[in-house]
């Protein structure tokens, strides 16, 4: 594929895009989610509009730059003097779509506990950088209620990662040798198995593991180092 013409469609949906949030008067980052949604399911778009190497580091480094500049954005004064509404909406926001996605992962799709546990954190987080763009572009970013949603939307993904800190931590118990995960050879004490996938609820799939820190190879990790398992 010609990467001037991936480069094309990609301009071309960012444009449609602007053009179309203009008239709808909508934040362009909600209507680039729903143009790129769209066209990537189309059967004519969709072999066109891939994700390359560049694509992706271009996303990667405009969503951290975004995450600094809200950040920024942040004021300590009205931080510390809205830092209880802060808290409080953060938890709440991250709490209850947590509890909520884990207990329907868990009861209702019948997941393992871990599984249920990585979709109630996965579907709980917020993204901080198109917050950031809508505030931006609505000019509530200079208001007092734009500062407390920012500051509340902080709070949130610090929820999230302290949730995936304390499954890391649990992973990294049960593969310690007490707990009969044998450590490669040449393996620091922190090694510790990344899962590369999960697998749909009554399907078998292999779940790949490598140790992090290990300084080997995938091949040369130990035999229990990756396993096929079945979600049930």
């Amino acid at each position: 594929m010609n990467p001037y013409a991936v480069v094309a469609v990609w301009m071309a949906l960012a444009l449609v895009a602007a053009l179309i949030s203009i008239r709808a008067g909508v934040a362009v980052a909600l209507v680039e989610i729903l143009v790129g949604g769209f066209a990537g399911n189309l059967p004519g778009v969709s072999s066109v509009v891939q994700q390359t190497d560049f694509t992706t580091f271009l996303a990667a480094f405009g969503s951290v730059v975004l995450t600094f500049l809200a950040g920024a954005e942040i004021d300590p004064l009205s931080l510390r003097h809205n830092w209880k509404a802060s808290l409080s909406i953060g938890g709440v926001s991250f709490l209850l779509p947590f509890l909520g996605a884990l207990a329907v992962c868990f009861f209702v799709l019948h997941w393992d506990i871990q599984a249920a546990e990585i979709g109630g954190v996965a579907l709980s987080t917020t993204s901080v950088a198109v917050v950031y763009a809508v505030m931006v572009e609505t000019g509530l970013n200079r208001q007092e209620i734009g500062k407390l949603v920012l500051a509340a939307c902080f709070v949130t993904d610090l929820g999230t990662v302290l949730a995936l800190s304390r499954r890391s931590s649990s992973s990294c118990s049960s593969s310690s040798p007490s707990a009969g995960w044998p450590q490669p050879p040449g393996a620091r004490p922190c090694c510790r198995p990344t899962w590369s996938g999960l697998s749909a609820p009554g399907s078998s799939s292999a779940i790949g593991c490598s140790w992090i820190g290990c300084g080997q190879p995938p091949s040369r990790c130990s035999p229990r180092s990756s396993f096929s398992g079945r979600y049930s």
